[in-house]
């Protein structure tokens, strides 16, 4: 978890536009399981795509997806559109997602968030209903495991 601590400090130090989604949010949220990759949904623009590259630049980003395993310093080109990344950094994996199944777009995902504090910083964090929606739609075995304590967890608390 270190490591994606420190991919985090990274993206609120680059002033990155983002709300923390998928296994490190449902950590965040109380979730007992755990998460390999820091995955965040963010508009996937040349803008951010350049916040992006300076940020992790000495990190080794490449494309974990792909065969060729391209680097990020060098794909897309400018002017490409690209919905989502799937980045491998020295740090470990980073997703950055324009849009998250069963919630919608950024500005859908944002609009729920809650503000954390995280190394001094406040960071959203995609709210417990939209992540519990995006578990059950995904609908993987891990997922459902996740959207069901997640439940317990609210009706514990009572939201």
């Amino acid at each position: 978890m270190n490591e994606l601590n420190r991919l985090l400090q990274r993206l609120i130090a680059a002033e990155f536009d983002f709300v923390i989604v998928g296994g490190f949010a449902a950590t965040l949220h109380g979730s007992s399981m755990l998460t390999r990759d820091l995955d965040v949904c963010a508009v996937v623009s040349e803008e951010n795509i350049e916040k992006l590259r300076r940020a992790f630049a000495d990190l080794h980003p490449v494309y974990r997806m792909s065969p060729e395993r391209w680097s990020f310093l060098d794909h897309p080109a400018p002017g490409v559109v690209m919905n989502h990344l799937y980045l491998q950094t020295d740090l470990g994996p980073l997703d950055v997602l324009g849009s998250i199944t069963g919630v919608g777009g950024f500005e859908a995902v944002r609009e729920h968030a809650v503000a954390v504090e995280l190394f001094g910083q406040q960071v959203r964090v995609i709210s417990v209903a939209d992540l519990i929606r995006a578990k059950e739609t995904l609908a993987r075995p891990k997922d459902r495991m996740v959207a069901l304590e997640l439940r317990a967890l609210r009706d514990r608390q009572g939201d």
